[in-house]
């Protein structure tokens, strides 16, 4: 690179007699380099010195960009007596060389902040390393196992460092880690004991002030509980200190976290392990107060919180200053980072950009942000060149601002002082607009005398009545009203969103959320404008707002195991109470229910996950419930007619549920097992004879599931796929559900079993009897399965459900040749007769491609327009309860269905439709044979 030819600004010098002198010494350079050395001394007299010091290095370094690389090769040789001294030389000959290719245009922002932080990385590096060493050559260290790198030590980059970005006179902010998976548990004492000498004494060597002067200051405060804990911790004790008690201030902070030295691969590891931490799957609007709470706090600690007066404004915390960019892009990152990978940039220009890209804030808003930042940054660096200062004061004094502004290449101050004035009163207008919103601006619209006399009444709610919630409704109302405007069916969305208010019991929080969060408003007008019977599941159980309320609305889905044991813990408390224990017992699970209920719908509709994922949801919130409220149900029924007799029953999910694929709308197709062991009757108070019990408990069971209460019902139950149906009983002991199975049973009672699935017990045994009644469901399976009356009889079968039940509307994808129903049919018997446990429709149709029953590429159709179809109808059972009519469910649910079902018009998705219904229907004709007497288009 040719330096000289490079440079694009020019700096006026402030002192021309240091100018001078300077200059005499760089006879042999080009006159434009003469220049600018002339220019940076006469206003930096830190510079200046280093100019004077450096005068025989600079003249042949000038034109080698790789100065870190070339200034600290070698060093990994040095002793720690000796690095110290030559990282000092290489610092401050880095930082010479990159205040003049700042100062003269010749790199760009990021290339002088590249340069710090990559001289920050290399000299950290070769600090812990050579510290490391001599612990190990002492025999402190134990040996790691596998040879870990650096003693399986590594120092995450944060801030600014870790984001590439460092500024001039930056210090670095480190956490320090091991891993100590790479010591034998009898040597953890003494390895960490070694790491943690290793650590101080890598420190000093980068930030003691010598006769050399300091390579880098640096502050070790950032990790966990820095208060209390040694400056180097194991990696798992940081991993627990996060799970348990890490701080949205600290997930912020670890936007920008970077293995920087040390032991990377360990380092990179470790920040894989917390991304759950940082980034979490959901719209994390809690997020959006702690930073603003911190912001002020900042503020208010510094002294910082008044009005804009550049001289002596600093430029970092005060108002329009960087951090204010930095905290207005980092939350956006935090809030949306978790679902889009996309946003986890490190560095502020990068997340600006990765915004705007994605929508989250407006182009316009981010190039401005952007090049304020950069102007600010620029000024920063400024301020530290005078006297390699940490500071981010501008300063008072009028001269030295005048050589601020000299060195941006500004030669009036007066104007350079009205420019910045004016750069941070306008970032401040654009950060607090988010942290902290004014007055809405939208127009009310305007409403028609029904929807004004809702409106009129919402004074009168009890989310209402306080003073301080009907100041933030005030600025929210016009915007929430516009945009309810504009909903397919307003008064019909007006209306469901005056039912949800009117159940409200107060409204400050969520006001609040709404009125810092755009995206909070469009969930409710999603939900009441978009998706009828979210809506009205939402009018119906305006409770469900609490969970919005209480902060883990949108985290992440905490599986089957963990909803069990909070909703067991949940019936435990209630049923405690004396006074109608169990009655409040199944309140409270109703209450919890339809929470998480509501939960997976939004997750749905907002786009968090999709129909497949919604089907998991409902189905391990279904399992949860039944796993806990079927013991708690048993108790209550034992009071009266004693403890099971027997080993106990086991309750059978079959369908929808058995196959783990429900929708918003399904019920939940159950049969119950038991086996009395040779016990007559059951002892108690008022002893049954056994099947009389089961039969009286079974009741009981779909009472407490299905029975309204003042909070509702919790599912509708279908006993239907029982041994005879109907006419059987409603609990089927174990020797009569093996001697239907195996002698009686027919093959449609075949295929639903492949579905069936054990998920709730009660009695001493009742574990041990789901397990006896899967181990019979397999032997069922493979016993049954190869008769060669299946395919005939699924054939018959086909022909009996169309004729008793046609398409339900040119958008069905459930019944029909073709559809969902057709191919779960044909996916069961693939379960059946290849006797595989298989029971997901999708895991089914693969056992039959294993079985050689279909065709490679037969499946895969099947399996992807299967794929398509649950999205169209799981999808649809959210919007509306009626047949899908897409004139009904507005434009909202249609853009909905088209990104559910990745079309791009609704003709396309019409297409989609018929094509993949056309092909799949051609494949079951095919495998089972075409029912008589159907017409095909």
């Amino acid at each position: 690179m040719d330096f000289a030819a490079a440079i694009t600004r020019t700096i006026a010098p402030r002192d021309r007699t240091r100018a001078d002198s300077v200059r005499d010494l760089y006879p042999d350079v080009a006159d434009s380099v003469r220049d600018l050395i002339a220019g940076v001394a006469g206003c930096s007299p830190y510079l200046a010195g280093l100019l004077e010091r450096e005068a025989e290095w600079l003249p042949n370094a000038l034109n080698h960009p790789d100065v870190v690389v070339r200034e600290t090769e070698g060093f990994e040789d040095l002793d720690a007596a000796s690095l110290g001294p030559a990282l000092r030389r290489a610092k401050r000959r880095v930082a010479l060389y990159a205040a003049l290719a700042d100062l003269g245009g010749v790199w760009s922002l990021e290339q002088v902040t590249g340069a710090l932080s990559d001289l920050a990385d290399r000299a950290a590096d070769l600090a812990f390393r050579v510290h490391i060493a001599a612990e190990a050559a002492r025999g402190k260290l134990p040996p790691a196992i596998d040879d870990a790198d650096a003693g399986g030590l590594f120092v995450l980059a944060m801030g600014k460092g870790g984001a590439g970005e460092l500024n001039y006179s930056s210090d670095i902010d480190l956490i320090v880690l091991y891993d100590d998976a790479v010591y034998a548990a009898d040597d953890q004492h003494e390895a960490r004991a070694a790491l943690i000498r290793a650590t101080r004494k890598a420190a000093a060597t980068l930030s003691d002030v010598t006769e050399h002067g300091y390579v880098f200051r640096t502050d070790l405060r950032l990790r966990p509980d820095a208060s209390v804990t040694p400056v180097c911790l194991s990696a798992s004790a940081a991993l627990a200190y996060y799970e348990a008690e890490g701080r949205t201030w600290e997930r912020a902070a670890f936007i920008k976290a970077r293995a920087a030295a040390g032991d990377i691969a360990a380092g990179k590891r470790f920040l894989t392990e917390l991304r759950p931490f940082v980034w979490r799957k959901h719209l994390d609007f809690a997020a959006i107060q702690d930073a603003h709470d911190m912001r002020l706090r900042i503020r208010d600690h510094k002294g910082l919180g008044g009005r804009v007066e550049v001289a002596g404004h600093n430029i970092k915390l005060g108002r329009g200053g960087i951090r204010e960019i930095e905290f207005f892009t980092q939350t956006r990152q935090l809030i949306a980072g978790g679902r889009d990978p996309g946003l986890r940039q490190r560095d502020t220009l990068g997340g600006l950009a990765a915004l705007a890209e994605k929508g989250w804030i407006p182009a316009d808003v981010a190039s401005e942000l952007a090049a304020h930042y950069r102007e600010h940054r620029e000024i920063e660096h400024r301020i530290q060149m005078l006297n390699d200062s940490q500071t981010h004061d501008l300063p008072k004094d009028r001269e030295a601002l005048a050589a601020i502004a000299a060195m941006t290449g500004e030669g009036d101050v007066d104007a350079f002082k009205v420019r910045l004035k004016q750069r941070l009163e306008r970032v401040h207008d654009l950060t607090e607009a988010f942290f902290a919103p004014g007055e809405a601006q939208a127009e009310t619209p305007t409403l028609s005398d029904e929807s004004r006399a809702i409106v009129d009444r919402w004074r009168g709610y009890p989310a209402l009545r306080s003073e301080r919630a009907l100041q933030i409704f005030r600025r929210i109302e016009p915007e929430l009203l516009s945009r309810m405007a504009r909903a397919a069916h307003p008064d019909e969305a007006l209306a469901r969103f005056d039912s949800f208010l009117a159940g409200l019991p107060a409204g400050v929080q969520l006001f609040s959320l709404f009125d810092a969060n755009a995206p909070l408003i469009d969930l409710i007008v999603d939900i009441c404008g978009t998706a009828p019977a979210l809506a009205a599941y939402l009018a119906r159980h305006s409770a469900v707002l609490d969970a919005v309320l209480g902060g883990s609305f949108f985290s992440a889905w905490p599986g089957v195991v963990k909803l069990g044991e909070q909703l067991a813990e949940i019936l435990a408390q209630a049923s405690q109470d004396r006074d109608g224990g169990y009655e409040r017992a199944l309140d409270a699970a109703r209450r919890w229910a339809h929470e998480w209920h509501f939960r997976i719908g939004v997750h749905h509709l907002r786009g968090l996950i999709d129909a497949e994922e919604a089907a998991v949801q409902y189905a391990d919130l279904a399992d949860a419930c039944l796993a806990a409220l079927i013991p708690v149900t048993a108790a209550e029924f034992a009071t009266n007619h004693g403890p099971p007799p027997g080993r106990g029953a086991a309750v059978l999910a079959m369908g929808s549920l058995g196959a783990r694929s429900l929708h918003a709308a399904s019920d939940l197709d159950l049969i119950v097992i038991y086996d009395a062991d040779g016990a007559e009757t059951s002892d108690g108070r008022r002893p049954l004879a056994a099947r009389a019990y089961y039969a009286r408990l079974t009741q009981a069971m779909i009472t407490a599931i299905s029975a309204p209460t003042a909070e509702g019902r919790l599912y509708e139950v279908d006993m239907r796929l029982r041994p005879s149906g109907r006419q059987g009983p409603v609990a089927t002991s174990l020797q009569s559900f093996e001697s239907y199975q195996l002698t009686e049973a027919w093959t449609w009672e075949h295929l639903a079993l492949t579905r069936a699935r054990a998920v709730a017990w009660c009695g001493q045994g009742g574990a041990g009897l789901a397990d006896d009644v899967e181990a019979l469901r397999l032997r069922v399976l493979a016993e049954r399965g190869s008769e060669g009356r299946v395919r005939p009889d699924l054939a018959e079968m086909r022909a009996r459900i169309f004729a008793a039940k046609a398409t339900d509307g040119d958008w069905d994808a459930k019944i029909g040749p073709g559809r969902l129903q057709d191919i779960d049919l044909l996916a069961q018997s693939f379960a059946l007769r290849a006797g595989d446990a298989a029971r997901r429709s999708a895991a089914q149709i693969r056992a039959g491609s294993r079985a050689g029953l279909i065709g490679k590429d037969d499946a895969e159709t099947l399996a992807s327009a299967r794929r398509f179809l649950w999205r169209l109808h799981a999808s649809a059972r959210l919007l509306t309860d009626r047949p899908l009519d897409m004139a009904r469910i507005g434009l909202g649910g249609q853009e909905f269905l088209l990104r559910e079902t990745g079309a791009d018009t609704l003709a396309a998705m019409e297409e989609a439709l018929e094509t993949r219904v056309q092909d799949s229907a051609a494949i079951i004709d095919a495998e089972i044979g075409e029912p008589a007497g159907l017409a095909r288009d």
